[in-house]
């Protein structure tokens, strides 16, 4: 491989930090012809994830290092939710056993690409299409090793929780997290909570935070949240809210 080769790979290598992975198209972008990403694979510079997606030899990118490259490689806005992204602000009441999960949302009509759920990153993907709340209102980003990741605001993350629930998430354990919310941001929550399609989100997450007593709840404005109407049973045999029309799980409206 002649030095002009050589001093291209390195500029570009120098740009990203280590674990990159780098997209085809916008290797093409950058003044790497697909002609000459093929010279790279062959002179091992580079390892393939898939049909256009690879990495650097020797290199081991992580679910986070493949989220911060494709979102802003090709202009995505793929990012973590739920309770990963309560985890990675250090909300959560207990460890999980064996490998990680990672929940990964995306927009409504994106694909999901398949080399991204089933790439061995030493964790579990699972992926959530956008259905409730397709807003833009509570994401920020956090950086892990060196790379800029999307993720939901901790008032966004719970309330992706409640819209899990009860398949993927006990609502009382869900209410052990709500206690820990203690610095929620009152306007974060007020603009979610008037934009959130789902009813039981939102009364879910109303009665969770005057249970748990936070300063920020008496700040929100009920007159413009719309809670709907109409009764909604959760579980069966619970006990029944009349203020939030929910039917709940008898643990969770019994602790104190």
């Amino acid at each position: 491989m002649n030095v002009d080769i050589l001093s291209k790979i390195n500029l570009l290598l120098q740009k990203l930090p280590k674990g990159a992975v780098y997209f085809a198209s916008w290797l093409n972008e950058q003044g790497i012809s697909y002609s000459l990403q093929q010279c790279y694979r062959d002179s091992q510079w580079f390892s393939p994830f898939a049909k256009g997606v690879m990495y650097r030899k020797g290199e081991k990118p992580t679910i986070f290092s493949a989220l911060s490259c494709f979102n802003n490689q090709l202009e995505k806005q793929f990012r973590i939710g739920a309770q990963s992204a309560l985890d990675l602000k250090g909300f959560s009441h207990y460890v999980p056993l064996g490998k990680q999960t990672i929940m990964i949302y995306y927009q409504r009509g994106e694909w999901f690409p398949e080399w991204l759920k089933n790439q061995d990153f030493g964790i579990i993907v699972q992926k959530f299409s956008e259905k409730q709340n397709d807003c833009q209102t509570g994401i920020t980003t956090v950086e892990i090793n060196g790379f800029e990741v999307l993720v939901s605001t901790p008032e966004r993350a719970f309330m992706e929780c409640l819209e899990l629930a009860p398949k993927y998430y006990d609502l009382t354990d869900l209410y052990y997290v709500m206690e820990m919310l203690t610095t929620l941001r009152p306007e974060i929550v007020q603009k979610l909570l008037e934009e959130h399609k789902s009813l039981k989100v939102k009364r879910l997450f109303l009665y969770m935070a005057e249970k748990a007593q936070h300063q920020w709840f008496e700040e929100l404005n009920f007159s413009s949240i719309n809670l709907g109407k109409g009764k909604r049973s959760l579980v069966k045999n619970g006990i029944y809210n009349a203020k939030y029309l929910l039917t709940l799980p008898r643990e969770l409206e019994n602790y104190e």
